[in-house]
């Protein structure tokens, strides 16, 4: 009869209309425990960031051997990044990052115990920057692709927006606090400060239901990498985020070593000074965060992606300019806005493209493309800085990183890869 199509519409009518809800992902219970206790952890981390770069100074006053150490701590996760994404398919990712987390304790009460002990030499710091670096070349993959399975997909660009809050919320609080504590203590405190704040990471894996699912298939690690490098390749929108990544990682975002040379040999500040600039450059990274996290809905355009990539370069050849110390507090705040916008964009992009059983190996190459190539950059940015001042290293980066970005957008043209929507037209 006639009275079953209507019923039908009226149903249609009267069915609620799904809503999106800002900060959904703080809904998830299992979700909120892992963003408080990586809250806390990343304060201590940015702390023991900032002790790092000034104790190296300290030691030699060299910016070569200041890259050296960064390229150390980087290097790992360049070579090994991948092994951790296939890992983080193959094992839960729960129970890796229970692993991860742990050696990084360690190391920082390793580092803070030769400080004390007033035995710390320059080679004692290079080899547990290392270490630290081989362990986040297992736990970024994990951490990155944990997100998924704590919230879903339908939550996770605001999932991965609130991250960066907390990363860069931490970035404000741990360089001044470090820079402080580091004035009135020295740079022990510091490291010791990063080992106790592992405790609240470890405690809510351990309260954390969700194991984070592998993958079942069990495949060996060189099958595994070499099927995500395939993946890569064959996806023109990944190949290309990915591409873009590369030319900004390379020589822009390596503010490690870029910042306390500006602060110390432009802006003439010392350790409480570095820290403010630090805490800057967080302080716009929050900004930026915090509107990714309100305003951002699914997969952002790649045009997008390419004009805060441009942005990032050019704010690096402005920094280069400054000689006060509040334009240059000014425009570190801007480039940490740029960068977290790029960098959730890459990072959301890379997520929602990758089907599941491939999320952690795509998530171990933007780890490689994102952490890994800061070795190269720091020592070329230490190098043209021991020679030319960190003037000249700053404009030369933002240069070359735009020459890059504009030979990706011309590549991408000719791919015919759509800007909007991020897909091959």
């Amino acid at each position: 009869m006639s009275g079953r199509p209507e019923a039908t519409e009226e149903v249609g009518r009267l069915a609620p209309v799904p809503r999106r809800v800002r900060l959904g992902a703080l809904r998830h219970r299992d979700f909120r425990l892992f963003w408080i206790g990586q809250l806390i952890s990343q304060v201590g981390t940015w702390m023991q960031s900032v002790a790092q770069a000034w104790l190296v100074l300290e030691l030699t006053r060299s910016p070569l051997q200041l890259g050296v150490v960064s390229a150390l701590q980087f290097t790992p996760v360049l070579l090994l990044s991948p092994v951790g994404g296939v890992l983080s398919d193959r094992f839960a990712k729960r129970r890796v990052l229970l692993i991860s987390q742990t050696a990084m304790q360690l190391q920082a009460f390793v580092l803070a115990a030769l400080v004390w002990s007033g035995r710390v030499q320059y080679w004692h710091v290079a080899v547990l920057a290392t270490i630290y670096g081989l362990s986040r070349a297992i736990d970024i993959p994990a951490r990155q692709s944990y997100v998924t399975d704590l919230v879903g997909r339908s939550d996770l660009p605001n999932a991965v927006a609130l991250n960066s809050v907390i990363m860069n919320g931490a970035r404000i609080v741990g360089p001044a606090v470090a820079g402080l504590l580091i004035a009135a203590f020295g740079v022990a405190l510091a490291f010791f400060l990063n080992g106790v704040s592992f405790v609240a990471v470890l405690l809510a894996l351990l309260a954390i239901r969700t194991e984070g699912r592998p993958d079942v298939g069990r495949m060996g690690i060189r099958e595994g990498v070499l099927g995500a490098l395939s993946y890569a390749a064959a996806t023109p929108p990944v190949a290309f985020t990915l591409g873009l990544m590369v030319a900004v990682s390379l020589m822009v975002l390596n503010f490690n070593v870029i910042v306390p040379l500006v602060a110390r040999d432009v802006l003439n500040q010392g350790a409480h000074g570095f820290g403010l600039l630090m805490s800057s450059l967080g302080a716009g990274a929050v900004a930026g965060a915090f509107g990714v996290a309100l305003l951002q809905r699914g997969e952002p355009p790649l045009g997008f992606l390419v004009a805060s990539a441009a942005t990032l370069c050019a704010g690096l050849i402005a920094l280069s300019l400054v000689s006060h110390f509040a334009l240059a507090a000014v425009v570190l705040a801007l480039l940490g806005c740029c960068q977290i916008l790029f960098t959730t964009g890459c990072n959301t992009t890379l997520q929602l493209i990758a089907p599941n059983e491939l999320r952690g190996r795509v998530m171990g190459l933007y780890t490689v493309t994102f952490a890994g190539m800061t070795p190269f950059g720091s020592l070329l940015i230490g190098f043209v800085a021991e020679r030319q001042g960190i003037r000249a290293a700053c404009a030369a980066g933002g240069a070359i990183g735009l020459v890059g970005v504009a030979i990706l957008v011309a590549i991408a043209h000719r791919a015919r890869i759509s800007w909007r929507h991020g897909r091959t037209a």
